[in-house]
């Protein structure tokens, strides 16, 4: 049961992901088309040097894999042809990346002009580059520890030192 809970959570994440991709691409359509192409190339090297929409490789999986947990639950006598029709479809979308690819690229463009975007790939492709991006998680993960023991330290901090000045003013 976690684990379809945790599954049906990354999904919610990842359809959250596409919304907000979406929220950038509808405004960025009518700029893009202003975009040159040595612009775009730019900006799809970088989306490759950073790794930008690697994340995005999860999505079609995921999803056949929602679905079918849906059908199979419903329909647990035809799970074999079920995943046979699931994988079938979800191989005849895999095109529709390209587009996307394509749209991600118009929102970096947008964003980043040509000469930017070029400095960015050059150091994201650097070994320092590669070092932060490989690191960055394991960054995340570490800051994000000692926050919470640096929270839970001044929250104790602060609920003794209020209940002491409380004590003063005769509050308790």
């Amino acid at each position: 049961m976690k684990s379809v809970i945790a599954f049906q959570q990354k999904f919610k994440s990842s359809l959250a992901a596409l919304a907000v991709v979406a929220i950038f691409i509808i405004p960025t359509q009518s700029l893009a088309q202003e975009l040159t192409k040595e612009h775009i190339k730019a900006a799809r090297a970088t989306m490759v040097a950073t790794g930008a929409t690697d994340r995005l490789d999860g999505i079609l999986p995921e999803v056949a894999t929602f679905i079918k947990a849906g059908l199979i639950a419903n329909r647990p006598d035809i799970e074999a042809e079920i995943n046979e029709i699931v994988n079938k479809v979800a191989i005849s979308l895999a095109p529709r990346r390209g587009p996307l690819e394509t749209e991600v690229a118009s929102i970096y463009g947008n964003k980043f002009t040509q000469e930017e975007l070029e400095t960015i790939q050059v150091f994201f492709s650097s070994e320092t580059g590669i070092k932060f991006l490989t690191q960055t998680p394991n960054l995340f993960r570490e800051v994000d520890q000692v926050s919470k023991v640096w929270r839970e330290g001044i929250a104790r901090d602060m609920s003794q030192t209020v209940q002491e000045k409380m004590k003063e003013a005769g509050l308790q």
